[in-house]
């Protein structure tokens, strides 16, 4: 395991066509490989693993996101998107988006922590809500997914980041080759890393009564169980505003 960011580094922005994954970027999935960054926090293992105990305290606090991420300037590339600006971007209706007692409803745990969001990180984000619509996880769902992501890659398609890997973590969902996630192709592709993450959520015995932390935990295994908690508040924003 490593630990949380401590820095920020810039990064490198590869695009392949390959599977789409959403609407607004058909035939692209963005995949940012770094050349010298800063650590990740957390890391995933398998999809049928058991969860470590959770033992330690609440979490640390905020950790730094990836600047520079998409190879521009800070003024560049974390542009005032809609979460910031209240620009519309969602594609319901304000009757159809979903309240907070469905997206929150054990309340939140301990401080929260909130950063920018590019477009590349609201695409993600997009492919997430989208998965969770298709695996049949639901608003809730989506939350854990996003605030997952927040915490493993910053909402980042990261690829391999050499001698800072963790392992051979990669992508949204810091997924590991090595342990059953899938192939680096596959784990890099927002759409199949999320149905990945949701498909092993479905696996964990109560998880929509589950505080976020736990059922992330459940999953993904991390060293830092609680760092989860800090990202539900900013996470289930993302999912009213986009679902």
């Amino acid at each position: 395991m490593k630990a949380d960011f401590t820095r920020w580094l810039p990064a490198i922005a590869k695009t392949t066509d390959r599977i789409p994954t959403i609407a607004r970027t058909p035939n692209r999935r963005t995949l940012l490989s770094i050349a010298g960054i800063a650590v990740l926090g957390g890391l995933a293992f398998g999809p049928t693993a058991v969860a470590a105990p959770v033992t330690a305290g609440p979490h640390a606090g905020a950790v730094a996101a990836i600047d520079l991420a998409t190879g521009k300037s800070r003024e560049g590339a974390v542009a005032e998107s809609a979460l910031t600006t209240g620009e519309s971007v969602s594609r319901t209706t304000s009757a159809e988006k979903p309240n907070r007692d469905e997206l929150v409803p054990h309340g939140v745990e301990g401080a929260q922590s909130r950063i920018p969001l590019d477009d590349a990180q609201l695409e993600n984000a997009d492919a997430i809500i989208k998965a969770a619509k298709e695996t049949g996880v639901g608003e809730r769902g989506a939350v854990i997914g996003v605030a997952t992501s927040l915490q493993e890659s910053k909402l980042y398609n990261l690829g391999h980041l050499g001698a800072y890997n963790d392992h051979d973590s990669q992508g949204l969902f810091q997924q590991r080759p090595s342990s059953g996630w899938g192939s680096p192709d596959e784990i890099t592709d927002p759409d199949y890393a999320s149905k990945a993450f949701f498909n092993a959520l479905k696996n964990v015995g109560g998880w929509q009564e589950l505080p976020l932390t736990a059922a992330a935990q459940t999953v993904q295994v991390s060293a830092y169980p609680y760092a989860y908690a800090q990202w539900e508040d900013q996470a289930a924003d993302v999912v009213q505003q986009l679902w």
